[in-house]
């Protein structure tokens, strides 16, 4: 992304995409024209964020402009749905544990995600939590304060490479962290979502439902994952950590030229979110031969 490529990332603060600049933009130094090239894409419509126009809006930016620019790093939880457990015959855990992604694996909604050459990939539908306030041993009753809100994505696994790793005791990196295996959907402030533990996740291929879970089935709840994570290591809000919950049941294969469709809705039905990407198979790169 160049250098056009500007955005609020606060009270009236600005941030470069690349390393780390921040200046206080409320001099008014930036003109219209150095937003003017920005896409389109990375402004959800229902985001709060919005880019500057000319001299700086005394307009208060409260939330992500894009998980893609933002560099949200990813926090994702393992074998937090039982039913999810059960279906690829692991253990279930004593305590939380995770595993990170990329920020190169994030692709939008609308995009596609390109399967390596012999990887078999798997859809993961998720609930993600967005971290708004940075934070270290936080405690689960001041967990809530830390969220700033949430968004639906997509965990893609390459699970025959996974799977060939763990039985060697290695780590699950390249299987999750292929560039546009998280696919993400739009950002939900969190006065969105009365109860994030009562929300339906629902995912298709070509129509036809492969995942229709809830919340409500985690084993571990959100307070208690913050309260995990940031025991191990520091939340940060900018830039934001986004923490996968992990997935239900009914998890498979996404093969190049499937549609991909999921929904997060409330408790009465009503659709919060939706998320849509188109398999692709991946030109050149990594290509998997099993031993």
């Amino acid at each position: 992304m160049s250098d056009l490529e500007d955005f609020a990332i606060g009270v009236g603060f600005k941030r470069k995409l690349g390393p780390v600049i921040v200046s206080d933009c409320r001099t008014g130094r930036h003109s219209a024209s150095d937003y003017s090239n920005f896409p389109a894409s990375h402004f959800p419509l229902n985001s709060r964020w919005q880019p500057l126009r000319g001299k700086a809006e005394k307009k208060v930016f409260k939330h992500p402009l894009s998980f893609q620019a933002e560099r949200a790093q990813i926090v994702a939880i393992g074998r937090n749905y039982m039913e999810h457990v059960k279906e690829l015959n692991n253990t279930a855990p004593k305590e939380p544990f995770f595993f990170l992604k990329p920020t190169t694996s994030y692709v939008p909604s609308g995009g596609k995600v390109e399967i390596p050459s012999g990887i078999i990939a798997h859809h993961e539908v998720e609930l993600g939590v967005v971290i708004g306030k940075s934070g270290r041993d936080i405690a689960q009753a001041d967990a809530e304060s830390h969220v700033a809100g949430y968004a639906l994505a997509v965990d893609m696994t390459a699970r025959n490479l996974q799977d060939h790793v763990k039985k060697r005791g290695l780590p699950w990196s390249a299987a999750k962290g292929f560039d546009t295996f998280t696919p993400i959907g739009s950002f939900i402030p969190k006065e969105k979502i009365a109860d994030p533990h009562n929300l339906g996740l629902t995912l298709k291929i070509n129509g036809a439902f492969q995942q229709n879970g809830t919340t409500a089935d985690m084993i571990f709840k959100i307070p208690r994952l913050i309260e995990h994570i940031s025991s191990i290591m520091t939340l940060e809000a900018r830039p934001t950590s986004l923490l996968l919950q992990c997935t239900p049941s009914g998890v498979g294969q996404v093969s190049p030229g499937d549609k991909v469709e999921c929904t997060l809705t409330d408790s009465s039905g009503t659709q919060l979110a939706a998320l849509d990407f188109v398999a692709v198979a991946r030109e050149g790169g990594y290509h998997f031969a099993p031993e």
